[in-house]
């Protein structure tokens, strides 16, 4: 299946292909129609339904900035600490410094920049909650790298539906899901503490690790809380800047990396008290984890 240029945004077909996942026929109906590089639905030309493109007009003045260039006001960071290795097994007793305690300017700006160090991993994350929303930036890639990622592939995320208390997963970053930023791998889906979607997927595997990749051709995968590989490459070369988008409300979740839609989940939800809860507000947190980065135009667009 081609992917797109221009993405059709349509929450409402996407919430109609889930109630009937479980029939070939109703994913058939509802499945994308290709058209050059355009994505079709068959709402593509219902206004009804809601129907809206994510190639939004920013002269539409609906665009809010998240970040003003010059301090971060509106922001909250959270350092943990330098783990002794990658395999994310750290003791949950390890100290961390916590909420707004960053005395090695982990996150600082930068001739209007965002930087994020990456040498102590942890997040900076909005004050504020968003739900219905459209999220785009720019990110390019620094020149440092710190252990014990050094000789790994340069990492970092921006997550989003962001709850809880900094540092719930792995105690480093909040409970979320996370659009993987990192060299070769940008638009993956991670799920951090547990939370869940569905997507259509198949199987893929890591030496010992077991995880999926995404494909909507494939059948639809329930309850996924753990990594899903996206869709095609699209990336820049290191040193380029790459533009990046989130689209996500209350049935739908979208990556987009340099204009090509490579991720789509279904339902967000999270575990209360055994129970699954829809996981549809949060804040947006962006991550440390040892590799330097920039950010740049984080701005937000509130959906209908």
């Amino acid at each position: 299946m081609a992917l797109n240029k221009t993405l059709t945004y349509f929450s409402i077909a996407a919430s109609l292909a889930l109630s009937g996942c479980d029939s070939d026929q109703t994913l058939a109906t509802l499945s994308h129609t290709q058209k050059g590089n355009e994505v079709i639905t068959p709402a593509a030309n219902n206004s009804t339904l809601g129907v809206r493109s994510s190639s939004v007009d920013e002269t539409e003045g609906e665009w809010v900035s998240l970040f003003n260039g010059n301090d971060l006001q509106g922001w909250q960071t959270f350092v943990s600490y330098q783990p002794k290795d990658s395999t994310y097994q750290d003791p949950d007793d390890l100290p961390v410094r916590g909420v707004n305690n960053d005395p090695n300017k982990v996150f600082s700006v930068h001739n209007g920049m965002l930087r994020i160090s990456g040498e102590e991993w942890g997040g900076i994350s909005t004050t504020k909650e968003y739900e219905h929303f459209h999220l785009k930036f720019d990110v390019k890639w620094g020149d440092k790298k710190w252990p014990p990622r050094e000789h790994l592939p340069r990492d970092s995320g921006v997550l989003y539906f962001a709850v809880g208390e900094p540092g719930a997963s792995m105690n480093h970053w909040m409970r979320s899901h996370e659009m993987q930023i990192q060299v070769g791998d940008s638009g993956d889906y991670h799920s951090l503490d547990g939370v869940l979607i569905d997507t259509h997927c198949g199987n893929a595997n890591q030496g010992d690790w077991h995880f999926y990749r995404y494909d909507p051709d494939m059948p639809m995968c329930k309850d996924i809380a753990n990594r899903v590989l996206k869709l095609g490459e699209f990336e820049n070369p290191i040193g380029q800047w790459d533009t990046m988008e989130v689209i996500a409300d209350d049935q739908v979740v979208i990556h987009i990396i340099n204009g090509h839609e490579v991720f789509r989940g279904y339902h967000s939800r999270q575990i209360i008290d055994g129970r699954q809860v829809a996981l549809t507000k949060g804040k947006i947190e962006f991550q440390s984890e040892g590799a330097e980065v920039f950010y740049r135009n984080i701005r937000i667009k509130q959906l209908p």
